[in-house]
């Protein structure tokens, strides 16, 4: 599987027959120019925010998943789980989905703008993880001292973090949030180099935790 970091808390997952893209957002709300002609199979979609659920920058026909629920997609199983996008059950920001990814063989969780840590019935859904794509900016979302939390609870085999302050992005909408330098150093990877993608198979993943960092 090939994984790219397309900004923000959208990823494209390529598998071997399949493309899953995740939480497309709106350029002209984030600041970030988003890649052109990227094509998929299945689009998640965590919560209906423009800056997570701009389905119009996908061309071509995908299948979207927007809610909890199991699916079955070309060969991809996705389970959705219902969670909240803020600390006070979803009094400020409404509801989020955590999706489960299963897909060549490996188990990917997505978790959408999580705004709080996990139950222990929702650390017991993600049992198992390879790879856990969380946000670690804080503000909307969880901030990377919960985030390293929820890390430690799920202890996923690799780390990709996302949803992060950078000069990029829109400094009205998005100037409060940390830089992924602050989670770098709440979780003691400080040297952690970025690289353009992520080709993992399921014999080829770490044995100790890693967090990598995608440009």
């Amino acid at each position: 599987m090939e994984i790219t970091y397309l900004g923000h808390a959208a990823f494209r997952l390529r598998g071997k027959t399949t493309t899953v893209v995740t939480d497309p957002y709106a350029p002209e709300l984030v600041g970030l120019k988003f890649p052109k002609h990227i094509t998929a199979d299945i689009v998640t979609v965590s919560h209906d925010h423009p800056d997570h659920n701009a389905i119009r920058q996908i061309e071509g026909t995908a299948y979207v998943v927007n809610g909890p629920g199991e699916y079955e997609i070309k060969g991809v199983g996705i389970i959705g789980i219902s969670t909240f996008h803020d600390d006070e059950k979803g009094a400020k920001r409404g509801k989020n989905t955590i999706y489960r990814i299963e897909m060549d063989g490996l188990s990917l969780v997505h978790l959408g703008d999580l705004g709080h840590t996990l139950s222990a019935e929702e650390v017991d859904a993600l049992d198992g993880v390879d790879i856990l794509m969380i946000p670690v900016g804080g503000f909307y979302t969880i901030d990377p001292a919960a985030a390293v939390s929820v890390i430690n609870e799920i202890e996923p085999s690799i780390v990709l973090p996302m949803h992060y302050g950078r000069t990029e992005l829109s400094a009205k909408t998005f100037g409060t949030l940390a830089t992924r330098d602050a989670f770098l150093k709440e979780i003691g990877k400080d040297s952690v180099i970025p690289q353009p993608k992520l080709t993992v198979t399921r014999d080829k993943l770490p044995e100790q935790m890693q967090v990598i960092i995608l440009e």
